[in-house]
């Protein structure tokens, strides 16, 4: 066998592997989702403005759940991995998983200081950037709530009422996503093949996820393109937080800052629904929020300035040759197309389990 070949083989394999796995963690937080909103149900219907925040709260639970139970159940029925190297990783990811939740007395303030740092230096930016494309925030407020009836938060008059939900709803979301998307996705896919085809899988998935609101009957009042710069903006968040996570292995840094740039971000849509002009958001929301990213910009430069030439580099080598091991153009090529064929095909799954 060619060792082309070999590696090509090699390629396939520990993909579809994930894959595999993948797919049964989603039928698994199907499962688990269903049988925790039908007890909704029950209790509350979805008229009820205490149905949004529990609906989300409930999925927390259900992806809290599902996880770890369906990591232990797939890895001991399928068992594919004999390594004694990778018995940790692959055999027991369960307590690998658990670990990303660590957090210590030491730890602590280096986890919320890197929080702080991606919410005012990545999320808040770009989301600034975004409102400012003309026409951005209707897509916003119209997509959220055609999407789903839990957003109607965004609609209530009270103010305070608002904030709750928001609160809720958005720390919520952020749990949700942050361990979907980098816990589950990003660290197993580091598990079973290297970091940055890990990180370009999950964060296509995530860029993808955001591109669905084209599907939605309100494309038709809006350019094509709003989607496409909405996907274009989470793909490369996503990027940012992939290789972040996989370097530190830390989930609060993510959700912290995941969850509070969405409340604030939910506050401009509130407040744009409410009749408040643009320029007022900014002046009174978006110019403190950036004058705090610019100080810690400079205090932190050599810190980011370290960070982004490191992200570079890993990317740079995610693209890069390497002939010694049998990595040509071809093999490249390959990998690069399967991994997003990957993140493509888990993003259709979980347009139906998800």
């Amino acid at each position: 066998m060619s060792s082309n070949t070999r590696i090509s083989g090699e390629i396939f394999k520990r993909r579809v592997r994930f894959l595999v796995e993948i797919v049964v963690i989603f039928f698994g937080l199907f499962f688990i989702t269903v049988i925790l909103i039908l007890i909704l149900y029950l209790f509350i219907t979805p008229q009820s403005t205490l149905y949004g925040p529990l609906y989300y709260i409930f999925r927390a639970l259900a992806i809290s759940i599902a996880v770890p139970l369906f990591l232990y159940l797939t890895n001991y029925i399928l068992g594919w991995t004999k390594n004694r190297d990778d018995q940790e990783k692959i055999i027991n990811p369960v307590l690998s998983y658990f670990k990303l939740f660590k957090i210590t007395k030491t730890n602590f303030k280096y986890q919320l200081f890197y929080g702080i740092l991606l919410l005012f230096l990545v999320f808040i930016p770009l989301d600034f950037i975004f409102y400012l494309i003309p026409g951005m925030l209707e897509y916003s407020i119209d997509s959220l709530i055609t999407s789903s009836n839990t957003n109607r938060y965004l609609l209530y008059e009270d103010y305070f009422l608002f904030l709750i939900s928001v609160i809720i709803i958005q720390v919520s979301v952020a749990y949700f996503e942050e361990i979907l998307v980098r816990g589950v996705l990003a660290k197993r896919g580091n598990d079973y093949f290297n970091k940055m085809s890990a990180v370009m899988i999950s964060s296509f998935y995530f860029g993808l996820g955001h591109l669905a609101y084209f599907l939605l009957p309100i494309r038709e009042n809006y350019p094509i393109w709003f989607p496409i710069i909405w996907f274009i903006q989470a793909f490369f968040v996503g990027i940012i937080l992939g290789i972040f996570f996989l370097r530190k292995k830390w989930l609060f840094p993510l959700i912290f800052s995941h969850g509070l740039n969405n409340i604030i971000s939910a506050n401009a849509l509130w407040f744009w629904v409410n009749s408040y002009d643009f320029l007022i958001i900014t002046l009174f929301q978006y110019i403190p929020l950036l004058c705090i990213s610019v100080i810690l910009f400079i205090l932190q430069y050599s810190t980011i300035k370290e960070a982004i030439i490191s992200g570079l580099i890993e990317i740079k080598n995610y693209f890069t040759t390497n002939e010694k091991i049998g990595i040509n153009k071809k093999m490249i090529i390959l990998r690069v197309c399967f991994d997003f064929f990957i993140g493509f095909i888990i993003f259709v799954i979980a347009l139906f389990l998800v």
